[in-house]
């Protein structure tokens, strides 16, 4: 318990950062208007490449006996791909609704 305590007290800066980041996020992304909200998605979702590149590297640092590590590596390659892979998915749709139906 005291090795949590002592961890809040030396990051207090870095966990109000990342409280007011979370305020802010939910506050951009709900005033975001409807039909602009698949476009943006799209994009924030191939972005998420660079969770992917991460992961590798620290997949690629990690000792063979930290298992943690290279589990938790392994999920985020697993779900950044998928991220990935789904933001394409989304921009494939959204552009298909502007083409020309054919007769």
């Amino acid at each position: 318990m005291e090795a949590i305590l002592d961890f809040i007290g030396t990051n207090m800066d870095m966990i109000y950062i990342v409280v007011l980041s979370i305020f802010l996020g939910v506050e951009v992304i709900s005033n975001v208007p409807a039909i602009l909200h698949t476009p943006l998605m799209s994009g924030a979702n191939a972005i998420h490449g660079v969770v992917i590149i991460g992961s590798i590297i620290v997949m690629g640092h990690a000792d063979t006996d930290n298992y943690l590590a290279l589990i938790l590596g392994f999920l985020a390659v697993v779900l950044g791909t998928l991220n990935v892979v789904g933001g394409f998915v989304v921009t494939d749709r959204m552009l298909e609704m502007f083409k020309k139906k054919d007769k």
